[in-house]
Formats: structure tokens, sequence, C-alpha cells
């Protein structure tokens, strides 16, 4: 089915917010798409206000991208000549029909195409499967939230466990799709040496790792938390010292990986 005929059957979606000029999530300038709805229910999440399904904004694949595609002059412009779209959440792949229309037209265009997912949904059971396949025909990139690699903490943390998680980053070695693996660090629950040993030798095993991000913990969306009656998890948790994210940022090898610099959560 072709791009015009697909428009006469709009692929609709629901997205929590955008950012025009992203620069953390992506190489080079980025059009950054928050999509809403999320399974996860991560103690340190800055965006709770994105975890229902139903909320955010009701949007046509078409329309988004004719508002994504205005900026693609800063995308491609001198100095940012790998800049482009990213679809972040939420969780993406909750709407992944919604992301594979975006992204199709996106390629169409040329355009750059990032996924920034947490890969709960993943499975390699149809029909979940299929559509993943295509979806990474359109994808140029993933940003893969490892959000913790012992099971246990992973679903203390976020509420779920990681098996799948960890068999999407493996699937995604076997393609050879690229990836930038993602770490938030946050006392308590992901920095523990043993945890952070382990996760370096998966990485280590995979390869198509072109990057590795050690996120910070911070308390900016705590006000969020507090603004829907939730109570914050990590009260009194405070954000990692620098001696600890160095230490995290040397034992998961980040200085190995091309591309890399530090970001921020």
């Amino acid at each position: 089915m072709t791009l015009s005929e697909k428009d006469n059957n709009p692929v609709t979606g629901r997205i929590h917010s955008t950012e025009s000029f992203g620069a953390n999530d992506g190489p080079g300038i980025r059009y950054v798409i928050f999509t809403q709805g999320c399974s996860m229910r991560c103690k340190y999440c800055h965006n709770p206000d994105s975890w229902a399904l139903s909320g955010g904004e009701e949007i046509s694949s078409e329309e988004l991208f004719k508002r994504a595609v205005r900026y693609k002059s800063y995308w491609t412009g001198s100095g940012n000549p790998s800049g482009g779209i990213t679809v972040s959440g939420g969780e993406p792949l909750l709407q992944i029909d919604f992301v594979t229309d975006l992204f199709r037209r996106a390629k169409a265009e040329s355009v750059h195409t990032c996924l920034d997912t947490s890969g709960s949904p993943f499975t390699r059971e149809t029909p979940f499967f299929v559509k993943f396949e295509e979806l990474m025909q359109y994808t140029d990139l993933v940003l893969l939230d490892i959000k913790q690699i012992n099971s246990e903490r992973h679903k203390r943390t976020t509420g779920r466990e990681n098996g799948n998680i960890l068999e999407m980053a493996r699937y995604l070695s076997e393609i050879k799709k690229p990836v930038w693996i993602r770490h938030v660090l946050v006392p308590t629950l992901s920095d523990y040496d043993e945890d952070l040993d382990e996760l370096a030798r998966f990485i280590s095993s995979l390869s198509n790792v072109e990057k590795v991000q050690v996120l910070p913990y911070h308390t900016l969306g705590r006000f969020k938390w507090e603004n829907l009656g939730l109570e914050y998890a990590l009260d009194g948790i405070a954000p990692p010292d620098s001696a600890r994210i160095d230490n995290a940022e040397k034992k998961l090898g980040a200085g190995k990986y091309s591309s890399h610099a530090r970001s921020v959560l």
C-alpha cells in the first residue's frame, strides 16, 4: 500500500507532548515525540502523566509528520547532518502501528528515525513480532533503556520483569540494528556494582552497540507525582554523586563506544 493510499486510511495514535529541538535523544538536533501510555511504573518516572493510554492528544501519523518535518532544515543544516525524528514515551511500542506509519513517512522523505524504548512490550510471538520486524525496516537507531539487569530489582524498580527486554536486545544484535544502551543510575535501585558488572558483560555480548549512556537520576519530575496525587516512591533518595556516575560509566565501558558523552535523564 502506498503512502497516498494509506492517507485514505489514517493511522491515529495518542501523544503526550513534543520537543522541537531535542539534543539528548539521539544524534544531532531531533524532533522528539513523547507517546502516551506506558505499562511500566518506574519509581523515578518524570512523566507519570504519560502512563494512561487514554490521555494525551489523538492525532494521525500524517498530521504529526507534517508538524515534525517543518523543522527539517534544522536537522540537516551545517553541523547537524544526522538529526531527525525520535519517538519516545511513555512507551512507543504500545502504539506500534502508529509509530511504524510515522517512520514510514519519515523514511520516504529521507529523515533519520530513532526509537527510544524500554522494550517492555517486546515478544517474539505474533502478531507483535511481525509488526516489530516491519517497524525495524523504517528505524535507523534504537535507544534501549535497560533499567536493571537484575530481574528481581528490575521488577522492584518498574513493576515488571526484564527477560523479554533482554531478549529484544539480543534480537536487535542479531539483525545488526544500531543501538544506544541507556541506564538510569538510581541509588538503592540500579547503582549496585555487581549489577553494573553484569550489565557490562551483557552489553559486551551484543554486536550492535554504538553508545552507552549513564543517565543520572534526578527529582525534577517529583511535582508531577504530587499534582496527580501520587506518593513519590523515592522520597529522600538523592541523585547519585559524580563519583558513582564515574564508577558506572567506567564499569559499563562507556568510553569504549563511539560518540560517547554523558547525558542526563
